[in-house]
Protein backbone atom coordinates (compact mmCIF):
# COMPACT_ATOMS: atom_id res chain seq x y z
CA UNK A 1 0.00 0.00 0.00
CA UNK A 2 1.38 3.06 -0.96
CA UNK A 3 1.11 6.80 1.34
CA UNK A 4 1.78 7.30 4.76
CA UNK A 5 -0.55 5.36 7.29
CA UNK A 6 -3.47 7.66 9.32
CA UNK A 7 -1.96 8.83 12.87
CA UNK A 8 -4.37 6.50 14.61
CA UNK A 9 -3.64 3.37 12.64
CA UNK A 10 0.21 3.86 12.59
CA UNK A 11 0.12 4.32 16.69
CA UNK A 12 -1.76 1.29 16.96
CA UNK A 13 0.46 -0.69 14.83
CA UNK A 14 3.37 0.48 16.93
CA UNK A 15 1.81 -0.58 20.40
CA UNK A 16 1.01 -4.26 18.67
CA UNK A 17 4.74 -3.89 17.45
CA UNK A 18 5.75 -2.95 20.91
CA UNK A 19 3.81 -5.97 21.71
CA UNK A 20 5.25 -8.27 19.47
CA UNK A 21 2.27 -9.11 17.02
CA UNK A 22 2.81 -8.93 13.96
CA UNK A 23 -0.74 -9.65 12.47
CA UNK A 24 -4.06 -8.34 13.46
CA UNK A 25 -7.18 -9.63 13.16
CA UNK A 26 -10.23 -7.63 11.78
CA UNK A 27 -13.80 -8.45 12.24
CA UNK A 28 -16.25 -8.40 9.48
CA UNK A 29 -17.65 -5.11 7.94
CA UNK A 30 -21.08 -3.37 9.07
CA UNK A 31 -22.32 -3.72 12.56
CA UNK A 32 -20.58 -5.70 14.95
CA UNK A 33 -21.97 -9.20 16.15
CA UNK A 34 -24.53 -10.27 18.54
CA UNK A 35 -22.52 -12.64 21.11
CA UNK A 36 -22.56 -15.79 20.33
CA UNK A 37 -24.13 -16.65 23.95
CA UNK A 38 -26.12 -14.72 26.52
CA UNK A 39 -24.40 -12.38 28.88
CA UNK A 40 -25.48 -14.51 31.77
CA UNK A 41 -23.85 -17.86 30.19
CA UNK A 42 -20.95 -19.54 31.37
CA UNK A 43 -19.01 -20.63 28.62
CA UNK A 44 -17.09 -23.82 29.37
CA UNK A 45 -13.62 -24.23 27.50
CA UNK A 46 -13.24 -25.94 24.28
CA UNK A 47 -11.69 -29.30 26.42
CA UNK A 48 -13.25 -32.45 27.62
CA UNK A 49 -14.83 -33.19 30.27
CA UNK A 50 -15.72 -29.30 30.25
CA UNK A 51 -14.52 -27.02 33.42
CA UNK A 52 -17.47 -26.89 36.07
CA UNK A 53 -17.22 -23.35 38.03
CA UNK A 54 -19.56 -22.23 40.75
CA UNK A 55 -22.10 -19.75 40.12
CA UNK A 56 -21.04 -16.39 41.01
CA UNK A 57 -23.52 -14.81 43.24
CA UNK A 58 -24.90 -12.15 41.74
CA UNK A 59 -25.48 -8.66 44.56
CA UNK A 60 -28.08 -5.60 44.26
CA UNK A 61 -26.33 -3.17 41.68
CA UNK A 62 -27.30 0.11 41.62
CA UNK A 63 -29.64 1.31 38.45
CA UNK A 64 -27.72 1.32 35.17
CA UNK A 65 -27.20 5.64 35.22
CA UNK A 66 -26.69 7.51 38.46
CA UNK A 67 -26.41 11.58 38.38
CA UNK A 68 -22.94 12.62 37.34
CA UNK A 69 -20.02 12.27 40.39
CA UNK A 70 -22.11 10.03 42.00
CA UNK A 71 -20.36 6.49 41.23
CA UNK A 72 -17.23 8.49 42.05
CA UNK A 73 -18.30 9.50 45.57
CA UNK A 74 -19.37 6.47 46.46
CA UNK A 75 -16.59 5.13 45.36
CA UNK A 76 -14.31 7.68 47.40
CA UNK A 77 -16.45 6.14 50.38
CA UNK A 78 -15.51 2.73 50.03
CA UNK A 79 -11.51 4.15 49.15
CA UNK A 80 -11.75 5.89 53.08
CA UNK A 81 -12.71 2.80 54.25
CA UNK A 82 -10.26 0.29 52.68
CA UNK A 83 -7.18 2.93 53.96
CA UNK A 84 -7.96 2.62 57.20
CA UNK A 85 -8.63 -1.63 56.89
CA UNK A 86 -6.66 -3.92 59.07
CA UNK A 87 -8.98 -7.39 58.38
CA UNK A 88 -5.60 -8.76 57.72
CA UNK A 89 -2.21 -9.49 58.05
CA UNK A 90 -1.29 -7.62 54.63
CA UNK A 91 -2.06 -4.18 56.60
CA UNK A 92 0.75 -4.26 58.95
CA UNK A 93 3.29 -4.25 56.38
CA UNK A 94 1.77 -1.67 53.32
CA UNK A 95 3.16 1.59 52.80
CA UNK A 96 -0.07 2.65 50.72
CA UNK A 97 -3.47 0.95 50.44
CA UNK A 98 -3.69 0.80 46.85
CA UNK A 99 -7.99 0.60 46.08
CA UNK A 100 -7.86 1.10 42.10
CA UNK A 101 -8.25 4.21 39.84
CA UNK A 102 -9.58 5.13 36.08
CA UNK A 103 -12.99 6.19 34.98
CA UNK A 104 -16.11 5.43 37.61
CA UNK A 105 -18.33 4.82 34.79
CA UNK A 106 -16.43 2.77 32.65
CA UNK A 107 -17.56 0.35 30.22
CA UNK A 108 -14.22 -2.42 30.78
CA UNK A 109 -12.67 -2.84 34.39
CA UNK A 110 -9.43 -4.83 34.49
CA UNK A 111 -8.78 -7.06 38.03
CA UNK A 112 -5.37 -7.98 38.72
CA UNK A 113 -3.93 -9.89 42.18
CA UNK A 114 -2.41 -7.18 43.98
CA UNK A 115 -0.07 -4.20 44.21
CA UNK A 116 3.64 -4.57 43.55
CA UNK A 117 6.42 -2.74 45.06
CA UNK A 118 6.06 0.58 42.89
CA UNK A 119 2.22 0.51 43.45
CA UNK A 120 2.66 -0.17 47.00
CA UNK A 121 4.83 3.38 47.07
CA UNK A 122 2.29 5.30 44.88
CA UNK A 123 -0.47 4.17 46.19
CA UNK A 124 -2.00 3.02 42.81
CA UNK A 125 -2.51 0.13 40.70
CA UNK A 126 -0.25 -0.96 37.74
CA UNK A 127 2.33 1.35 37.83
CA UNK A 128 5.68 -0.60 37.35
CA UNK A 129 6.57 -2.78 33.91
CA UNK A 130 3.58 -4.45 33.76
CA UNK A 131 1.60 -1.46 34.08
CA UNK A 132 3.33 0.09 31.17
CA UNK A 133 2.31 -3.51 28.98
CA UNK A 134 -1.47 -3.23 30.12
CA UNK A 135 -1.54 0.54 29.05
CA UNK A 136 -0.19 -0.54 25.64
CA UNK A 137 -2.71 -3.04 25.44
CA UNK A 138 -5.34 -1.07 26.22
CA UNK A 139 -4.69 1.26 23.57
CA UNK A 140 -4.58 -1.70 20.80
CA UNK A 141 -8.48 -2.03 21.58
CA UNK A 142 -8.49 1.56 20.84
CA UNK A 143 -9.37 2.77 24.16
CA UNK A 144 -7.49 5.00 26.91
CA UNK A 145 -5.87 4.36 29.94
CA UNK A 146 -8.17 6.96 31.58
CA UNK A 147 -11.28 5.26 30.16
CA UNK A 148 -10.99 1.97 32.03
CA UNK A 149 -11.32 1.24 35.80
CA UNK A 150 -8.48 -0.48 37.46
CA UNK A 151 -8.41 -2.70 40.92
CA UNK A 152 -6.77 -5.98 42.38
CA UNK A 153 -7.93 -8.80 44.30
CA UNK A 154 -6.34 -7.45 47.38
CA UNK A 155 -5.52 -3.89 47.75
CA UNK A 156 -1.94 -3.98 49.96
CA UNK A 157 0.94 -5.91 48.93
CA UNK A 158 2.00 -9.35 49.99
CA UNK A 159 5.42 -9.27 51.45
CA UNK A 160 7.81 -10.34 48.94
CA UNK A 161 5.51 -10.13 46.19
CA UNK A 162 4.34 -13.58 46.92
CA UNK A 163 0.99 -14.71 45.82
CA UNK A 164 -2.01 -13.36 47.94
CA UNK A 165 -3.43 -16.05 50.24
CA UNK A 166 -7.21 -17.19 50.56
CA UNK A 167 -7.86 -15.76 53.56
CA UNK A 168 -6.60 -12.11 52.99
CA UNK A 169 -8.53 -12.39 49.31
CA UNK A 170 -11.35 -12.84 51.53
CA UNK A 171 -10.90 -10.52 53.79
CA UNK A 172 -11.03 -7.82 50.80
CA UNK A 173 -13.62 -8.98 48.42
CA UNK A 174 -16.01 -6.95 49.74
CA UNK A 175 -13.75 -4.02 49.05
CA UNK A 176 -13.75 -4.91 45.51
CA UNK A 177 -17.49 -6.48 45.12
CA UNK A 178 -18.43 -2.59 45.82
CA UNK A 179 -16.01 -1.57 43.13
CA UNK A 180 -17.83 -4.02 40.75
CA UNK A 181 -21.55 -2.68 42.53
CA UNK A 182 -20.42 0.90 41.74
CA UNK A 183 -18.43 1.12 37.89
CA UNK A 184 -20.85 -1.29 36.85
CA UNK A 185 -18.83 -2.41 33.48
CA UNK A 186 -20.19 -3.89 30.93
CA UNK A 187 -17.34 -6.04 30.76
CA UNK A 188 -14.31 -7.64 33.04
CA UNK A 189 -10.90 -8.78 32.64
CA UNK A 190 -9.14 -10.70 35.28
CA UNK A 191 -5.42 -10.58 34.86
CA UNK A 192 -3.35 -13.78 35.36
CA UNK A 193 -4.35 -16.92 37.40
CA UNK A 194 -4.89 -15.64 41.15
CA UNK A 195 -7.83 -12.81 39.94
CA UNK A 196 -9.51 -15.40 37.80
CA UNK A 197 -8.91 -18.50 40.55
CA UNK A 198 -10.77 -15.46 43.13
CA UNK A 199 -13.27 -13.99 41.37
CA UNK A 200 -14.15 -17.51 39.87
CA UNK A 201 -13.95 -19.48 42.72
CA UNK A 202 -12.33 -22.25 41.53
CA UNK A 203 -8.65 -24.05 41.33
CA UNK A 204 -8.73 -24.47 37.49
CA UNK A 205 -5.32 -23.26 36.22
CA UNK A 206 -4.94 -20.57 33.55
CA UNK A 207 -4.35 -21.95 30.91
CA UNK A 208 -7.54 -23.69 30.39
CA UNK A 209 -9.61 -20.42 32.11
CA UNK A 210 -8.32 -17.89 29.61
CA UNK A 211 -9.70 -17.24 26.25
CA UNK A 212 -13.21 -18.00 27.83
CA UNK A 213 -16.90 -15.68 28.91
CA UNK A 214 -17.85 -16.36 32.10
CA UNK A 215 -19.78 -13.81 34.59
CA UNK A 216 -18.61 -12.25 37.90
CA UNK A 217 -22.09 -10.43 39.24
CA UNK A 218 -23.82 -11.02 36.38
CA UNK A 219 -21.26 -9.24 34.18
CA UNK A 220 -19.07 -11.04 31.17
CA UNK A 221 -15.80 -11.73 32.30
CA UNK A 222 -12.94 -12.97 30.25
CA UNK A 223 -9.62 -14.66 31.52
CA UNK A 224 -6.40 -13.76 29.96
CA UNK A 225 -2.76 -13.67 31.16
CA UNK A 226 -1.31 -11.13 33.99
CA UNK A 227 0.85 -8.62 32.23
CA UNK A 228 4.10 -9.68 34.25
CA UNK A 229 3.78 -13.02 32.92
CA UNK A 230 4.10 -11.77 29.54
CA UNK A 231 7.17 -10.12 30.13
CA UNK A 232 8.65 -13.02 31.48
CA UNK A 233 7.35 -15.36 28.87
CA UNK A 234 6.94 -13.16 25.42
CA UNK A 235 5.07 -16.59 23.74
CA UNK A 236 2.02 -15.15 25.96
CA UNK A 237 1.59 -12.33 24.21
CA UNK A 238 -0.04 -13.50 20.89
CA UNK A 239 -2.80 -15.46 22.88
CA UNK A 240 -3.34 -12.35 25.37
CA UNK A 241 -3.81 -10.48 22.19
CA UNK A 242 -6.22 -13.64 20.91
CA UNK A 243 -8.49 -12.50 24.26
CA UNK A 244 -8.52 -8.91 23.77
CA UNK A 245 -9.70 -8.87 20.86
CA UNK A 246 -12.73 -11.09 22.25
CA UNK A 247 -12.57 -8.14 24.76
CA UNK A 248 -12.91 -5.08 22.12
CA UNK A 249 -15.75 -7.01 20.01
CA UNK A 250 -18.06 -7.98 22.74
CA UNK A 251 -17.58 -4.60 24.16
CA UNK A 252 -18.66 -2.90 20.50
CA UNK A 253 -21.42 -5.65 20.04
CA UNK A 254 -22.84 -4.41 23.78
CA UNK A 255 -23.13 -0.37 22.54
CA UNK A 256 -20.70 0.49 24.66
CA UNK A 257 -18.86 3.98 23.51
CA UNK A 258 -15.82 2.55 21.89
CA UNK A 259 -14.25 4.08 19.17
Amino acid sequence: MSGSLPTPLADLLGYLRDLGYGDLYLGPAGPAPAPTAPATAVQAPAASPPIALPAVESRVRLPPKTEPGERAQRLAVVAEEAAGCTACRLAQGRNRVVFGSGDPDAELMFIGEGPGAEEDRQGLPFVGRAGELLTKIIQAIDLGREQVYIANIVKCRPPGNRDPEADEAAACRGFLDRQIELVQPRVIVALGRIAAQSLLGTDTPISKLRGQWYTVQGIPTMVTFHPAALLRNPALKRPTWDDMQKVRDRLRASGAATP
